[in-house]
């Protein structure tokens, strides 16, 4: 991640120590969910960094319905907010609504909170219409010592958003995925990998591969890592770009020289009459 600038960090450690008591007051009282969105709204102003008369707007009117807030960077909207009442538990079917807003808009990204719980999803516009929960947070269990807490808030603050840092944290969570690690670990090129250290071991005894990938499946592997949807789609992944890699290897690779040129391009041994001249 980029290095967040001292003053942001001291802007976030404050916005903690600020908010901390109101939220939970605002939870004791069991407040409704316009007052949530005023709670709401001051954070993003000074916590996130955005300025509340210019680049947060509420009440964003997207084909007769509305979305709670909405960010605005530039005269572009970016970023979409659900906000629930502070003492609602928040629920799949929630995010369900705040994402047909950003599909309608073409937004990436959106956040379903109730100011305690912070979930950012990235919006895949596939066929259906999907989302990703890339980060999750709950406000009053951040620590103004913890980096990583530090981090998590940057990652929704108009300097991060600036840098694109949510966008590259997500790109990184997708290479560490949990999914797409099984799905390289049951390729046949690491399984080599791993056949050859186990013949190291035990030299005299024969191992297929297919023993080993059904090993590892079933008896190191969790199930859910490598069955199911995710890891169906993980695989494919997979697959596509070890196919991808192959393909420009092979584009890449220089044929071998025709016989017929090398004889053409091949020196001849100098002449007796070139040696008499010496």
């Amino acid at each position: 991640m980029a290095k967040i600038p001292k003053k942001v960090i001291e802007r976030i450690q404050s916005g903690i120590k600020r908010f901390h008591p109101v939220l939970l007051s605002a939870k004791s009282r069991d407040v409704g969910e316009s007052d949530t969105v005023t709670i709401i709204t001051d954070i993003l102003a000074e916590v996130f960094g955005f300025d509340k008369y210019s680049e947060i707007t509420s009440e964003y009117a997207i084909r007769g319905t509305y979305c709670d807030l909405a960010i605005k960077l530039d005269g572009t909207l970016q970023l979409l907010l659900e906000v629930k009442a502070v003492g609602l538990e928040l629920k799949d079917n929630h995010v369900k609504q705040a994402v047909d807003y950003a599909a309608n808009q073409g937004i990436d990204w959106v956040v379903l909170t109730n100011g305690l719980i912070w979930r950012v999803y990235k919006i895949s516009f596939s066929k259906p219409i999907d989302q990703e929960l890339v980060l999750e947070f709950d406000f009053c269990a951040l620590s103004t010592r913890n980096s990583k807490d530090i981090e998590s808030v940057f990652l929704l603050c108009k300097e991060g958003w600036a840098r694109s840092v949510l966008g590259e944290y997500h790109t990184q969570k997708q290479a560490l995925n949990r999914f797409h690690i099984a799905g390289l670990i049951l390729t046949d090129p690491l399984l080599q990998v791993i056949r050859r250290e186990l013949k190291r071991i035990s030299p005299d005894v024969k191992v297929d591969i297919d023993d080993i990938r059904n090993v590892i499946s079933t008896e190191v592997l969790k199930r859910d890592v490598v069955q199911g949807e995710e890891a169906d789609a993980a695989k494919r992944k997979v697959a596509r770009s070890s196919s991808k890699q192959l393909r420009s290897r092979k584009k890449g690779s220089n044929p071998a020289p025709a016989e017929t040129n090398e004889r053409t391009t091949s020196v001849p041994p100098p002449s007796p009459s070139v040696e008499t001249e010496k």
